[in-house]
């Protein structure tokens, strides 16, 4: 089977990034095989998308649900033409459903975490920090009981640490060389099963075969070019995932979403209220009373003149002042009892700003209790 998209796949070598080799590729998608139903796959470092797209045709683009997750925004926006749901974003920043997914494709990136850094991220391991076992870690809870997991990782990855994780959470291990010898890949199968489902004997005969592998001891076989033995049955997904999305946006994607939804202004009116009514006059004449009382609430305020020509620019407020009262009484046994009482007591307060020519108080803010 030649690739969909050889193209990208060249694509080699950006900021650190080597999509897995067309021959490895294409090997390990003979390993994998349908089930009935509707799948959902998952590549959570999808680089341009490639891997996860050849997996979903091999197992069927009308069975198969392809998601992708990727940290380049360009690789992202490449992998978007190819997937049906692709994040722009770092995997630890994302929110997914668990056990949501019966493939997961999992390459990451190589390499050593920073020792001031691998807390932060999460890391949980005790040996040697490495990006690949953030991963897993991270990664593991998405694939569902059954699931199939494709691992891509070098050989020397596979200390006692991270083979004890695999024979945990795994059954049916196989280890393969990868095609392409220059970063000393394997290709890890297994299907993901609780651990008190796992046999002793098969534990302890996986453990020792990937132990010699990561010290070197063994060399495990190249990947068929023709894959004979029982294949790795991908599970029908059990449902569509409830979460699959970024949880903080970078300014670029934020002001795209803005752009995209456009607010609230195609609603404005709907939601806030914008038409405009003209004001009606009160019934009847406010009396002195209402007239202080709407002053003091904030109701009435600007620009008022009075007969004799005072001009006042007015604002009215309330605020909450308390008083303060002591009470004396007698107790049955003579002595006396004291008891301070507060009451909170609210005070109207306008303040006027004096606009009047040639007044005394000209440009002076007034306050009138």
């Amino acid at each position: 089977m030649a690739l969909m998209f050889p193209r990208l796949a060249r694509n080699f070598a950006k900021n650190g990034y080597y999509p897995t080799d067309e021959a490895t590729l294409e090997r390990t998608l003979s390993a994998l095989a349908p089930s009935d139903g509707s799948m959902c796959i998952c590549d959570p470092c999808a680089g341009e998308g490639v891997a996860i797209a050849e997996a979903a045709h091999a197992l069927g683009p009308e069975l198969a649900s392809a998601y992708a997750v990727e940290f380049d925004q360009e690789r992202a926006t490449h992998a978007r033409l190819l997937v049906d749901h692709c994040i722009h974003g770092d995997l630890m920043d994302t929110m997914i459903s668990r056990q949501a997914f019966g493939l997961l494709w999992l390459n990451p990136p190589y390499g050593d975490l920073a020792r001031d850094t691998s807390g932060n991220l999460g890391y949980e391991g005790k040996g040697r920090a490495r990006l690949e076992k953030l991963f897993y870690q991270r990664t593991l809870p998405l694939l569902q009981y059954g699931g199939i997991l494709v691992f891509i990782l070098p050989s020397y990855v596979l200390d006692q640490e991270m083979v004890g994780w695999l024979t945990r959470h795994f059954a049916d291990l196989s280890v393969f060389q990868a095609v392409d010898k220059q970063f000393k890949q394997v290709v890890v199968f297994g299907r993901r099963v609780r651990q008190r489902d796992q046999t002793g004997d098969d534990v302890k005969a996986s453990r020792a075969r990937l132990l010699q592998i990561g010290l070197a001891e063994l060399e495990p076989d190249e990947l068929p070019p023709d894959w004979t033995l029982l294949p790795y049955v991908v599970p029908t997904a059990q449902a569509e995932p409830e979460h699959f999305y970024r949880i903080s946006m970078e300014p670029e994607q934020f002001a795209d979403e803005v752009r995209r939804l456009k607010g609230l202004w195609p609603a404005f009116e709907t939601h806030l209220g914008a038409t405009q009514q003209t004001l009606r006059a009160p019934a009847r004449a406010l009396s002195q009373w209402h007239l202080a009382l709407a002053l003091a609430a904030g109701a009435i305020s600007g620009v008022v003149q009075s007969p004799a020509g005072r001009t006042l620019a007015v604002k009215g407020d309330t605020f909450k002042q308390k008083s303060s009262a002591v009470e004396y009484r007698e107790r049955d046994d003579g002595s006396m009892a004291e008891t301070r009482i507060l009451t909170d007591k609210f005070v109207p307060v306008i303040r006027a700003w004096d606009l009047t020519p040639g007044s005394a108080t000209l440009g002076q803010v007034l306050t009138i209790h």
